[in-house]
């Protein structure tokens, strides 16, 4: 949520490219099953589920001219069998070279630790 109204304010139409990237790119990848190489699986996490992913090809008006290479990644968690997305992290990539890494770990091992008991 911080990273979300942090890059907000800087790219005023992001609210708009996060629907368009949820109707188009995550539709394409997650129901339609076609990897066009926008969204990348992070191994080597321990997390078995859910699956972990970063959206490398993310498309941001407020970034004329870049396209699908605009620099904003997004850090997402994909439950298979729910159908459901949930979002980690997004940055500029400008600002930030790579995902938080300890922070993903530290959410997602907690909450299976959880559903173990």
């Amino acid at each position: 949520e911080k990273d979300f109204k942090k890059l907000a304010k800087r790219f005023k139409t992001l609210d708009d490219d996060i629907e368009t990237f949820i109707n188009k790119q995550l539709k394409l990848t997650h129901k339609l099953g076609i990897d066009n190489k926008g969204v990348a699986h992070i191994s080597g996490l321990g997390i078995e589920t859910p699956k972990i992913y970063k959206a490398k090809k993310f498309a941001c008006k407020a970034l004329k001219g870049r396209g699908g290479m605009s620099g904003i990644r997004i850090i997402y968690a994909y439950y298979e069998k729910e159908d459901v997305i949930e979002f980690i992290e997004i940055y500029f990539k400008g600002d930030k070279a790579d995902e938080d890494k300890k922070r993903i770990i530290k959410n997602y091992t907690k909450s299976i630790t959880t559903l173990n008991y």
